[in-house]
This record gives structure tokens, C-alpha cells and sequence, in this order.
């Protein structure tokens, strides 16, 4: 057990690294951004600015506000969209008046949640025109593109799962199509109707 005179401020400093800083930005650096890694951190050390992720595609602008503004007044909001079809695609930039007010929100806004998902804040440069649509080929996030389990906030699978459902179902339908030419033949051949006879285990019922 510590006693009281040998918990010193040592100690304490200690106690705090330990526990990480809640508005400190990750070390996430945008491929696309055109300056140096100096640079980068200078924009992350002043900027008003965050990306928001893991958002359902249903939440609205309104929402992102009323929880968003609890840190700061808010300038603006840009929701990022699909590339193909301008539709939310699950993220979106907050940007603040002040520097502090962003770092008020990672302290007390991520992680929380809204539509009943995590959302993530990080400290972002700066948006510039263009970065509100999504990366991924199909117009949508990267992440969604290979998401293999299904989330309905995020419109069911993901793009290259979706596609193999849909390649799935078009051979099952193949399936029966090719079920149902050979029972149509071995009809054509017997002179009569496909249905099952009505003396066996039950008569055939056309609802």
C-alpha cells in the first residue's frame, strides 16, 4: 500500500501517461495530402477542423449538429457522399470557429454514439473541395468496398460481397430455370402434366 508520503508528483506523472489524452489527433496521415509530414502536423496543430467516421448512411446533417455543437459553435458541416450517386456514405467534416472547440469534441464526443454506432472524431488538416466524396471503386468508402459481414447502417454488405450475393443468386435462379426446362421435357415426353398425381401422398394445390 503507498502512504501519503511517498505518493509524490513523480508518481502522479506517471499516473498520466498512462492514461492517453482524449483530444490528442492519431497518427493518421492523409495519402493524398500534397505537403510534408511537418506540414501536416502544423495544420493538425491549429486546425478547427474533424473527420467523422462510422456513421450510419442514415444520419441526417441535423443530427450531426445537435451533438456536435455540445463542444463548439459550429461553421459548417460537409457530409461525405458517394462519388456515384451523391448519397451519405457513412462520414462527414465538422468544421469549428476555434481550434479549441475541435479539441473539446475528441475529448467529449468520440467514441459516444449515435444511430446507435461508435463514432470516431480525429483532428483533419482541413477540407478541401473534393474530399467529400468517397475513394472506394464503387463510388462509396474504401472500408465498405471490402466489408464482408452485413451492416444494415451501411446499406447491408459490402461492394464485393454484395456482388457475390448477387452472382450467388442469379446461379441459383439458373438452377431452377434448368429444374424447370428438364421438368417441362419429361412432361413433353410422357403426353401430360407435370403435376404430382392427386392418388398419392396428397393432392396437388395450386395456391
Amino acid at each position: 500500500m503507498v502512504s501519503a508520503t511517498t505518493f509524490d508528483s513523480n508518481m502522479l506523472d506517471d499516473m498520466f501517461t498512462i492514461v492517453p489524452r482524449l483530444d490528442r489527433p492519431s497518427t493518421y496521415k492523409d495519402h493524398q495530402y500534397q505537403g510534408t509530414t511537418e506540414q501536416w502536423n502544423a495544420d493538425i496543430a491549429k486546425s478547427t477542423t474533424l473527420y467523422v467516421g462510422n456513421l450510419s448512411f442514415y444520419t441526417t446533417e441535423e443530427q450531426l449538429h445537435e451533438v456536435f455543437s455540445k463542444a463548439g459553435e459550429i461553421k459548417r458541416i460537409i457530409m461525405g457522399l458517394s462519388r456515384q450517386n451523391k448519397t451519405p456514405c457513412g462520414f462527414c467534416f465538422v468544421e469549428y470557429y476555434t481550434h479549441d472547440s475541435a479539441l473539446e469534441c475528441m475529448k467529449y464526443v468520440n467514441g459516444t454514439k449515435l444511430d446507435d454506432r461508435i463514432i470516431r472524431t480525429d483532428i483533419d488538416p482541413g477540407f478541401r473541395e473534393g474530399r467529400q466524396f468517397g475513394r472506394g471503386r464503387s463510388g462509396g468508402q474504401v472500408r465498405d468496398e471490402y466489408r464482408q459481414e452485413y451492416d444494415e447502417g451501411r446499406g447491408g454488405w459490402g461492394y464485393v460481397r454484395s456482388k457475390q450475393e448477387e452472382e450467388g443468386g442469379r446461379n441459383q435462379d439458373d438452377s431452377y430455370d434448368g429444374m424447370s426446362g428438364a421438368g417441362k421435357g419429361i412432361n413433353n415426353r410422357l403426353g401430360g402434366s407435370a403435376r404430382p398425381s392427386s392418388h398419392g401422398d396428397g393432392e396437388y394445390r395450386d395456391d
